[in-house]
C-alpha cells in the first residue's frame, strides 16, 4: 500500500508527477510530430511541442525549490508507459497513430487537473511564482487539449469514411 503524503512532501509529489507527465508529453509530441498519419494533426502537435518544451522547463524549475525531479510514481509510470507503447506503433498504421493521439490528449487533460492543484496549492502557499506559472500552464494546456481533442476527431471521421489523411491513407490499408 502506498505510503499517505502530507504537506511538503505532497507538493513535491505532485510536482514530480506534473514533470514525469509532461515529459511523456514533450516525448510523444516530438515522436508524433514526425510520424502522425495527419498533416494538421502534425502541424498542430509541433506547435504544441514549442510550448510543451517551456513548460516543462518550468516545471523543473518549480520542482527544484520543492525537492522534486520528475520521479513516475504509479500513475505517470503507467501513463508513461502506454504513452511509448502507442507512439511506437504510431507509424504503422493510421489506427495506432489515432490511438497514440488519444494517449496524448490523455496526457494533457491529466495536466490540466494538475495546474488547477498547483494554481491552489499555490494560493495557498502565498508563492506567487508558482501560481503565475501554474495560471499560464493550465490555460495553455486545457486549449491545447481542446485542439487535440478536434483534432482526434477529425481522423476518426477520417478514418472511419476511409478518407485517409495520409499518402496510402486508410485506403491502402483497407
Amino acid at each position: 500500500m502506498a505510503e499517505a503524503k502530507m504537506g511538503e512532501e505532497f507538493v513535491t509529489h505532485e510536482l514530480d508527477e506534473a514533470i514525469a507527465i509532461q515529459r511523456s508529453i514533450v516525448d510523444a509530441e516530438q515522436r508524433l510530430s514526425k510520424e502522425h498519419p495527419r498533416a494538421e494533426a502534425k502541424r498542430l502537435i509541433e506547435q504544441c511541442l514549442r510550448k510543451d518544451e517551456k513548460f516543462l522547463q518550468q516545471l523543473e524549475q518549480l520542482g527544484k525549490g520543492h525537492g522534486a525531479t520528475g520521479k513516475a510514481e504509479e500513475v505517470a509510470g503507467a501513463l508513461e508507459q502506454l504513452m511509448t507503447r502507442t507512439a511506437e506503433s504510431a507509424a504503422k498504421a493510421e489506427s495506432e497513430a489515432y490511438e497514440a493521439h488519444a494517449v496524448l490528449l490523455n496526457l494533457k487533460r491529466k495536466q490540466q487537473d494538475s495546474g488547477a492543484a498547483m494554481i491552489k496549492i499555490a494560493r495557498a502557499m502565498k508563492d506567487d511564482k508558482m501560481r503565475e506559472a501554474a495560471t499560464e500552464f493550465e490555460r495553455e494546456t486545457k486549449s491545447s487539449a481542446q485542439e487535440l481533442a478536434d483534432e482526434l476527431a477529425a481522423f476518426a471521421v477520417s478514418i472511419a469514411t476511409m478518407d485517409g489523411g495520409s499518402a496510402g491513407g486508410a485506403r491502402a490499408q483497407a
